[in-house]
């Protein structure tokens, strides 16, 4: 599976997503990564600065799905 890459566009830093990881503020970032899934009927996601952080969190928390 390909996660997608979002375009965030500009946007203030102050309502910027921050990356779950090293909780860098993501804005116009082309690296931006975001994983979704579905638990207990919700939607959740986490938004990543890059693949290595995403990486990162994969291999600590595994795969969401």
């Amino acid at each position: 599976m390909v996660d997608p890459t979002s375009d965030v566009g500009h946007v203030d830093e102050s309502e910027a997503p921050t990356c779950v990881v090293c909780g860098e503020r993501i804005v116009e970032d082309p690296d931006h990564r975001v994983v979704t899934w579905i638990e207990d009927g919700r939607i959740e996601m986490r938004d990543f600065c890059s693949d290595e952080c995403r990486g990162a969190w994969l291999a600590e928390d595994g795969s969401p799905v």
